[in-house]
């Protein structure tokens, strides 16, 4: 259930006058917020989605140079079981928004299924299969934001790896939680904001050993199946796999981070700690 038109700036268009939008045709109506930047406004869509009409409105603003405090440097491994690990050792959660409601999306699923077509109930029941994939498209949305702006405004270099989403969907086992999670958007709203924040992105190969690489002596080992959440090096080092992946991403990162950039990152934002001894 999702109806959008558009708008593009022009004269009698669209128009803004606080907590209103004069569209053609359609006249005045009013809006629960007023738009957040100030700027030329250079279209408008207005769509509806599960039953809720929205209006999404690109303003064209001027961004200032950005200013960085923080010069630290992170390696960010994602993964099924937690959604994303930092070198810090910090796991961060997914809402697992789809998961968590699984079961109420297949009932309501088969009650619509047993509806008539065309018939009250049946158009009463897409409504509610609607807003509740609106709810939980609305949750992942909402964590990855937040995640993702905290991050590039925590760190200055970010390393991530390069994964095949697309492969890693073809296994029916872990293709719900894949896209539960959300890996491609997380990258992609790194990378926009990184530039917003004054951030670095560094993207490891898809193919760099980060899980089966030694953090510490830097000794690839060899099988090492998903199973396994934690191992011993031959140096005797006791490695979580998500950790030590984390730890590998970020001394990439910071390897092929701009010079000026890993010049300026100092004690908290180098590689201390993770230097190899073989």
């Amino acid at each position: 259930m999702r109806d959008a038109a558009r708008f593009d700036n022009g004269p009698g268009t669209f128009k803004f006058d606080g907590k209103r939008v004069r569209l053609p045709v359609i006249g005045w109506v009013k809006l629960r917020e007023e738009l957040r930047f100030s700027g030329k406004a250079l279209s408008t869509t207005v769509r509806r989605v599960a039953g809720r009409w929205f209006v999404a409105v690109p303003v064209e603003v001027h961004l200032p140079e950005p200013v960085r405090e923080s010069q630290a440097a992170v390696g960010i491994d994602l993964g099924v079981s937690t959604a994303a690990t930092l070198s810090s050792g910090e796991k961060l959660c997914g809402p697992k928004a789809l998961c968590g409601r699984l079961e109420r999306l297949r009932r309501l699923s088969r009650w619509h299924s047993r509806k008539k077509k065309g018939s009250k109930n049946r158009r009463k029941s897409a409504m509610r299969l609607a807003r509740l994939h609106a709810r939980i498209s609305n949750l992942r949305q909402d964590w990855l934001h937040q995640t993702t702006t905290r991050l590039v405004r925590r760190f200055s270099v970010l390393g991530i790896e390069d994964l095949e989403v697309r492969g890693m969907m073809a296994n029916k086992r872990l293709a719900r939680s894949i896209g539960d999670i959300g890996f491609h958007e997380f990258r992609r709203q790194l990378q926009y904001k990184a530039m917003l924040y004054g951030a670095e992105v560094v993207t490891a190969d898809r193919w760099f050993p980060s899980s089966k690489m030694c953090s510490v002596c830097g000794r690839i080992a060899g099988k090492l199946p998903l199973s396994l959440r934690e191992w011993t090096c031959e140096c005797g080092a006791l490695h979580d796999r998500d950790i030590n992946a984390a730890r590998n991403l970020r001394r990439y990162a910071l390897d092929r981070a701009s010079c000026a950039r890993i010049h300026a990152c100092g004690e908290e934002g180098s590689d201390a700690g993770l230097r190899w001894t073989a």
